[in-house]
């Protein structure tokens, strides 16, 4: 086959199709626009790049439909390329993603976009979203709020600020109750919760798990962080960052399941090299916001503050 025929196989045909028809369905609560994740038994591939990418978040595969081709059944290019040709006419069912119209107005800077939302108040929706559906307790709302790390988003969300070692805004992870995402056009770095200046640091995959986690310990001298469920090349250098200070100690508190193991061994790997010790830290349920709500309901939670304050 030449070249152009190959260039036009790679255009016609995407990921998604080679997924679908290989068994695969969408996860849509654990995707959004930009990253779609499918699903087939335990096996994970998230598509990107408008349907030309994929990767394994478990392992270090990645590339296009031809790649993808190969991972999944096996043989060399050849045999890829008569997979994917083979599909040409084939639709598979996408999600038709709903546009958010408060994105359309800003389109000047990340911060300009964080700045105009408002901070959470007492009994608004994002309030009422992490308190209540999320457990978390409310003077661990209030505490995020006054450090500037949580906005209102649309629909009752929260957007909880990503940030670079100087407090500037680089992106959010958005979270509500019919919306999981993370800003369009922002980056992934750190959610950081707790002391900034703290030398332990507890690891989670969400803002919503790092809090949980700092509800569940009640315990100072902890930074905990979150890396929005992706190990981007800012997280990296922002956990290496962290843990090449003196007398660290990074600890692994992702899920409990085995995306949540290869954070952690990323993490066990990141801490040997910067000669930092390292601890692994797993929730009873399978993350820290679902072990929160069960805490919640046996009673087992620390004493909380009472809400005069509001």
């Amino acid at each position: 086959m030449e070249k152009a025929e190959i260039e036009a196989l790679r255009v016609r045909v995407g990921c998604a199709a080679l997924l679908e028809h290989e068994g695969f369905a969408i996860d849509l609560k654990e995707s959004t626009r930009r990253a779609v994740k499918f699903r087939r038994e335990d096996d994970i591939i998230i598509v990107i790049h408008d349907d030309k990418g994929w990767f394994d978040p478990r392992s270090d595969a990645k590339g296009d439909v031809f790649g993808l081709a190969s991972y999944l059944i096996g043989g060399g290019f050849s045999e890829a390329v008569a997979v994917v040709g083979g599909l040409v006419a084939y639709q598979p069912t996408l999600p038709a993603w709903e546009h958010s119209a408060h994105l359309s107005k800003f389109h000047a800077t990340i911060a300009e976009r964080w700045d105009h939302r408002k901070r959470p108040w007492r009994a608004s929706a994002t309030w009422t979203y992490l308190t209540q559906s999320r457990a978390i307790p409310w003077h661990v709302v209030r505490e995020a709020i006054d450090a500037d790390l949580i906005r209102e988003g649309p629909y009752g969300s929260m957007w909880a600020k990503h940030a670079d070692g100087a407090d500037q805004v680089v992106g959010w992870e958005e979270r509500g109750p019919d919306w999981r995402g993370f800003s369009t056009g922002g980056a992934k770095q750190l959610f950081r919760f707790g002391v900034t200046t703290a030398r332990r640091i507890c690891v989670t995959e969400a803002a919503i798990d790092a809090m949980s986690l700092a509800a569940i310990e009640e315990r100072g001298g902890t930074l905990y962080v979150s890396t929005g469920g992706g190990w981007s090349p800012l997280t990296a250098q922002a956990l290496e960052t962290l843990a090449s200070q003196r007398d660290t100690q990074l600890i692994a508190a992702t899920d409990n399941n085995v995306q949540g193991e290869v954070f952690a061994d990323r993490i066990r790997k990141m801490a040997e090299a910067a000669g930092c010790d390292f601890s692994r830290l797993r929730p009873r349920a399978e993350d820290w916001n679902e072990e929160l709500k069960e805490r919640r309901e046996k009673g087992e939670l620390p004493h909380t503050p009472s809400a005069h304050q509001g």
